[in-house]
């Protein structure tokens, strides 16, 4: 066997291995519009090589050499339409699909009218630099995309068969050379598509983990006021307690309810009402410390756990201070609206060691400022 023929062997098996490899890929969810056309790429370039190597072909040189162009045409074309895909700048397909049209063209033209074959051979040649140098541009300019760097390599590797390609009309006919020039575009390629392959799997990789963090966010924060919910609350609650036990330092859960905010609901509806939520929530972020702890137990029920005290008398001034701002008028859709709150205090260990005991004391001092007229705070006495 000619070393030409063991080259075009072992490129086939190669890419047999990676049509597999992204068939695999395309399993997965949010890469198979990108993987299914590498898999055709790679399709191609299997056809192309075995092109070189069945007998039915070789013994016609010219038809071997136009349906060998012809697939690797097709493979830089369903290898843009991949990147294209990958880094979502799907304008550019159409002008990808004229392009290698107009290549194909050429290539039936220059078969048909018996042209010189490296003056076609020229033709797809620049088609394919030109292909190639696009790739490089698209993964060199949205490198910051992919993590690792991975479409740096992308680029580069890229660049170098864009160049590789247009020594393709002096080496392809060129006995002594002809070996050496498959070589080194099996190599190029293959480290194309590994990187490739790469930068798919970390996007994944990314939006998996994106996605993650979403669905910690959905499970530990109120959804309407980006408050922490009271499940998130409840494990905050404990690790403030590990600061809590340092001498002189206590923890205090001030229990909060809007005094009129169910009329605006029932009046202005419940869009007006939602954003009013959201603006005491906001108010009670501006007014605590990093350190202290909001949460939304629901409806119109807020917590705010004021952590690291170094005076229990403290939580009079933080309360005081949470009223007059809640007091303020809150503004939506051109109208104001006054709504106040009943605020309960309870602190740690002198009302409870547990949150649910806390809780339980807070809401009971409330429930006494409401008795009395609302718009108060009052901390737990038995």
């Amino acid at each position: 066997m000619a070393p030409i023929d063991v080259v075009h062997l072992v490129g086939s098996s190669i890419y047999a291995v990676f049509l597999v490899l992204f068939f695999w890929l395309n399993r997965f969810p949010r890469t198979h519009s990108v993987s299914i056309w590498w898999a055709l790429a790679m399709l191609c370039l299997l056809s192309a090589r075995l092109s070189l190597l069945l007998p039915e072909w070789t013994s016609n040189g010219r038809a071997a050499e136009a349906a060998y162009t012809a697939f690797i045409v097709l493979e830089k074309l369903f290898l843009l339409t991949g990147i294209i895909r990958l880094l979502a700048i799907t304008s550019l397909e159409r002008y990808c699909r004229w392009a290698a049209a107009l290549a194909l063209v050429w290539l039936l033209l220059g078969t048909a009218l018996d042209l010189a074959v490296q003056t076609v051979a020229w033709g797809v040649a620049l088609f394919n630099s030109t292909a190639l140098t696009l790739a490089a541009v698209l993964a060199w300019r949205h490198r910051h995309r992919v993590p690792r760097g991975m479409l740096v390599l992308s680029a580069l590797v890229a660049a170098a068969l864009a160049l590789h390609w247009l020594t393709y009309p002096s080496l392809r006919f060129e006995p002594d050379w002809e070996t050496i020039g498959f070589v080194i575009g099996m190599v190029l390629l293959v480290l194309l598509y590994l990187s490739l392959i790469g930068a798919l799997l970390l996007l994944f990789q990314q939006r998996l983990l994106d996605a993650e963090s979403r669905a910690l966010e959905l499970a530990y924060l109120d959804p309407l006021t980006g408050l922490n919910n009271q499940r998130y609350m409840t494990k905050l609650f404990e690790d403030a307690l590990l600061l809590a036990t340092r001498p002189h330092q206590s923890v205090a859960l001030i229990y909060i309810d809007l005094d009129n905010f169910k009329p605006i609901n029932d009046r202005a509806g419940h869009c007006i009402g939602d954003e009013v939520l959201k603006i005491v929530a906001q108010r009670l972020r501006e007014h605590t410390r990093s350190t202290d702890i909001c949460a939304r137990l629901g409806g119109d029920e807020f917590v705010v756990i004021a952590t690291q005290l170094n005076d229990a008398a403290h939580v009079h001034d933080i309360a005081a201070k949470l009223l007059a701002r809640l007091k303020d008028d809150i503004q939506v859709g051109g109208q104001n609206y006054n709504i106040g709150a009943s605020i309960g205090i309870s602190l740690y260990p002198t009302h409870g060691e547990a949150l649910a005991q806390l809780l339980e004391k807070a809401d009971q001092a409330m429930y006494q400022i409401k008795k009395h007229g609302k718009s108060g705070y009052q901390l737990f006495d038995a």
